[in-house]
């Protein structure tokens, strides 16, 4: 079976969609399959394609050195719609969002006569209302997404929350919930290397900080915390909207108590939350988006890692099922509340191979990539029984 993969992002890019996508091209490639991918050129970064045949494309970046705003999925877009077209045809197309790569892809496997699938990891039009983006700007984009998510021949979705959200936007018929997790073995490779000051009490929050997330109540939280205990301290690794009002407010704190690193390959991230006192996450309540379920979650209980969660979600059945940590209401208090008793209780040796343990099994990446290959394979083989 042919397979293409379209996506704006893939490893090593260090972020969550990277290593969901490379989990489901490892479990097609090791079942025999021909997988090509279509994505972007990746700036200084090591590369370990596996089995797969990647072909990347040179696309507009920020600042930062991220594909991100519509600008630059366009000119990620523009000339994958041509790459597809007037490429060899495939069995089966998969796209990950933004929507526009999902138009994209709808738009050739109608013309080529194949079925797609559709790998909805987020619903982008309810996190693009947190924004200040126009309404006739938002409408396109739920228009779009809920579109190419209704024709395709089958949904991956990554949670219960995104499949129940979906069933909402009446697309229920071709959803399959296949999972989320992380790559375990990858986080495992980085143990003892961090260069983290030994000894503080160390918190950590990683990946993306956007609008949806609210995650300068943790900064506000951790002047209180500070009072009580000076000694510890607060690092951010990632990237996101919220950023420079994260840093803002870190530069009131005093000098070195808040720390802010980019992404970090998953090995080295490993070797961070092996020091790690707490993981924290958060979801702000009332923003359209209480489905959503902050996936550095897993990272840190790949690690032994416990949570200080607050907001609201599915993240708090998972800090509760985790045995470790605990997930409090979205407020300074709490918040300063819940940070102090992480740090004067912090996690054993023996808790933390416990709480490992019971994430091998729950969040294995590697058995949710098997589960997504299923349902491609599937997909190929209904729309070559019944064809257009």
């Amino acid at each position: 079976m042919r397979v293409t993969l379209v996506s704006r992002i893939y490893t090593p890019e260090p972020a969550a969609a990277s290593f969901r996508l490379r989990a489901l091209v490892d479990a097609l490639v090791e079942r025999g399959h021909e997988v090509r991918v279509l994505t972007t050129r990746v700036p200084r970064l090591r590369r370990d394609d596996g089995g797969a045949h990647v072909k990347r494309w040179p696309v507009l970046r920020d600042r930062d050195g991220y594909v991100r705003g519509y600008v630059n999925y366009l000119s990620f877009d523009v000339p994958v719609f041509f790459r597809l077209l007037l490429g060899r045809k495939q069995d089966v197309y998969v796209t990950e969002p933004p929507p526009t790569t999902g138009f994209v892809v709808r738009v050739v496997a109608t013309l080529l006569g194949r079925p797609y699938v559709y790998y909805a990891a987020d619903i982008w039009s309810d996190a693009a209302a947190n924004t200040d983006a126009p309404a006739w700007v938002l409408g396109a984009v739920r228009r779009v997404e809920r579109g190419s998510m209704a024709h395709a021949t089958a949904v991956l979705s990554v949670s219960e929350s995104v499949t129940r959200r979906l069933a909402a936007w009446g697309v229920r018929k071709n959803v399959a919930t296949i999972g989320n997790g992380v790559d375990v073995t990858a986080l495992a490779a980085g143990r003892g290397t961090s260069t983290d000051d030994a000894g503080a009490p160390l918190l950590v929050y990683t990946g993306t900080a956007s609008e949806v997330h609210g995650a300068t109540i943790f900064v506000e939280a951790f002047a209180d915390v500070l009072q009580s205990r000076p000694d510890a301290r607060l690092v951010f690794i990632g990237h996101g909207s919220e950023w420079p009002e994260l840093t803002a407010l870190a530069e009131k704190l005093p000098a070195g108590s808040v720390t802010f690193r980019p992404r970090l390959p998953l090995d080295e991230l490993g070797a961070v939350l092996d020091r790690a006192t707490a993981a924290l996450a958060s979801v702000r309540p009332g923003r359209g988006y209480d489905f959503a379920f902050p996936t550095k979650l897993y990272a840190a209980a790949a690690r032994g890692v416990p949570a200080v969660f607050t907001g609201v979600g599915p993240a708090i059945d998972f800090v509760e099922r985790s045995g470790a940590g605990e997930a409090v209401a979205y407020d300074r208090s709490s918040v300063a509340a819940a940070m102090l008793r992480a740090i004067e209780n912090p996690p054993t040796a023996d808790s933390r191979a416990t709480l490992s343990a019971w994430a091998a099994e729950e969040v294995d990446l590697a058995a949710v990539g098997r589960r997504g290959a299923d349902v491609v394979e599937t997909a190929a083989l209904q729309k070559k029984r019944s064809p257009r």
